[in-house]
């Protein structure tokens, strides 16, 4: 061998540079390769974590304190069961630009709901309010629901009278239509209308009396004015009609029939000599009146005054205010108690009829 073909011979490449480029390839598919899983798997991990938690469905409500950062309102969404990472949420709401606009105040959220619907809701703020529930029963009178909230905490009793009493409610037409009838004691007896209602935590007097008339002007129906009209009888006067309907009345299907007893007196111009009255002067509810209580000296005596009192005894519900308007047609004046547990009555055309039941009832 020459020493020219030997030098050409170590000069030659080794490995070929054919094999080295595939070596090369081949790694960096190794590589790509690598890389596209460890992808794949912090994106499932993404994925997974921004799920919401598995578990029962029920509410939650967060206090997110002013000042919070997202990382720490996560925290708080953590404890609570709503995210399954904190630190996920975070980074999800920063990668979307929402996590400056997220508000503080108190939530409520449905377990399950995804990250997106959290964060929306909180972007929004869309916070809920703490409230409180009363009722109001049937037949009530503006001073024992006054006593009631009261008792409640959610109102004070003479600050509750007097907006009763002094308060403006331009909202309402039928307020200013409300007479200033001499005697009247509170000028929106019968208007307060019974019913459960939910206010929000330190809600003014004037706000929980506001909700009533609401109220009443929803279950007042419109024809009702056109009906009384053509009767010659204005609301206030159905409302105080309804009020005395509702102490007098337990069965509702006697309410229409009561009502046209007394609809029979107010047309011959009798007395209405309504017990309600006399016990709603006595500020008591008393089982049997005596004689002299029927001569309290009051304008809400119907003993003793004619026509009907100066204003509403109580808050009358759907059931009397639909008596009032539209009352059953019958030649009844009298009706007594049956005192036989049904508080039902019987009802009678004549006094002599009335004598009857009333023994009837007394025997019973």
């Amino acid at each position: 061998m020459n020493l020219l073909s030997l030098k050409q011979d170590r000069s030659a490449e080794w490995p070929p540079p054919q094999r080295r480029r595939r070596g090369r390839f081949f790694r960096l598919g190794v590589a790509l390769f690598c890389l596209l899983i460890a992808a794949g798997g912090a994106a499932c991990y993404v994925y997974q974590g921004l799920q919401p938690p598995n578990g029962e469905h029920t509410v939650k409500k967060v206090s997110i304190p002013s000042g919070s950062s997202v990382r720490e309102i996560g925290r708080l969404l953590e404890e609570q069961g709503l995210i399954r990472s904190a630190d996920l949420f975070a980074y999800y709401a920063m990668y979307q630009g929402i996590g400056s606009r997220l508000q503080a105040g108190t939530y409520q959220f449905q377990t399950g709901a995804t990250v997106d619907e959290i964060l929306q809701t909180m972007a929004e703020g869309k916070t809920v309010v703490d409230t409180v529930r009363f009722t109001v029963p049937e037949g009530w009178n503006v001073e024992q629901i006054a006593d009631h909230l009261a008792q409640k905490g959610l109102a004070d009793k003479a600050a509750f009278l007097r907006e009763v009493n002094q308060g403006s409610f331009p909202g309402f037409p039928f307020v200013a239509a409300i007479p200033k009838t001499e005697g009247r004691k509170y000028r929106l007896e019968g208007y307060l209308f019974p019913e459960t209602y939910e206010v929000k935590k330190g809600a003014s007097a004037h706000e929980i009396i506001a909700k009533m008339l609401a109220q009443f002007q929803k279950e007042w129906q419109p024809e009702w004015t056109e009906t009384l009209k053509q009767r010659g009888m204005t609301m206030d006067e159905a409302v105080r009609l309804a009020s005395i309907v509702e102490r007098e009345v337990v069965v509702d299907k006697e309410r229409p029939i009561v009502a046209g007893v007394y609809y029979n007196r107010l047309r011959e111009g009798w007395l209405l000599q309504a017990d309600a009255t006399v016990q709603f002067v006595l500020g008591k509810q008393r089982d049997r009146l005596t004689y002299d209580d029927l001569k309290v000296n009051s304008p809400y005596n119907t003993y003793m005054h004619p026509g009907l009192p100066p204003g509403p005894i109580a808050n009358p519900g759907r059931a009397s205010l639909a008596a009032a308007v539209h009352p059953a047609q019958h030649d009844y004046f009298f009706y007594v108690t049956k005192k036989d547990g049904s508080s039902e009555h019987y009802f009678s055309r004549t006094l002599a009829e009335h004598e009857a039941n009333d023994a009837k009832s007394r025997g019973n």
